[in-house]
């Protein structure tokens, strides 16, 4: 499984995200050179090259081989495999975070965005860890599609399935045992877009 790079810091996330260097992310699916770059956005290679150190400093990018041409060292870089995961906390303000936090409405949108992003973030760093040491994070995920007749049968499926789970956890939860967080939300399936929306 490709590993996730994870940003958490402001400054690492204008690396990533000034426009020539998502460009260059992008193109660097495939490993590329500078020079090569260049040739293909229509750059100058010392413009390319200064982009390129910026996102290897910033462990976007690594270095796949170098190759001698013309009595120079021509470096082959790409994009690091896997996910690019920007901690939710630098797109939004502590203050708004914060409120959202202290939001412990179960059907609030605001609440579920909030613990959807908490649970993003720690998964993130907690696998960037592992990866770090060569382990495996032991995650599990379930999913499910349902249908409700009526907008009420949200609250009773709601208050239901709590209670089923409750029931579970009561089961399995053991005293000195490595604790999990579960989560568990709902939201409305988006629609397919189609040229008729």
């Amino acid at each position: 499984m490709a590993a996730i790079t994870y940003l958490e810091e402001p400054g690492e996330v204008r690396v990533a995200l000034a426009p020539p260097r998502r460009e260059l992310l992008t193109r660097l699916r495939e490993p590329a050179s500078a020079t090569q770059l260049a040739a293909a956005l229509g750059l100058p290679r010392q413009r390319v090259n200064y982009h390129l150190r910026v996102l290897e400093a910033a462990g976007l990018v690594e270095l796949v081989e170098e190759r001698k041409r013309r009595g120079c060292v021509e470096r082959i870089l790409r994009a690091k495999p896997g996910a690019v995961v920007v901690d939710p906390a630098v797109m939004s303000a502590d203050d708004e975070r914060s409120r959202f936090a202290r939001l412990q409405d179960q059907y609030a949108a605001e609440h579920l965005v909030s613990v959807a992003a908490d649970a993003v973030r720690d998964v993130a760093r907690m696998q960037a860890k592992a990866d770090a040491s060569g382990k495996r994070l032991l995650t599990f995920t379930i999913e499910a599609e349902v249908r409700f007749a009526a907008p009420g049968d949200v609250h009773t499926f709601t208050d239901e399935l709590t209670e089923a789970v409750r029931q579970v956890v009561a089961r399995f939860d053991t005293e000195g045992g490595r604790p999990y967080r579960m989560v568990a939300g709902g939201y409305p399936t988006p629609r397919e877009e189609t040229d008729h929306d």
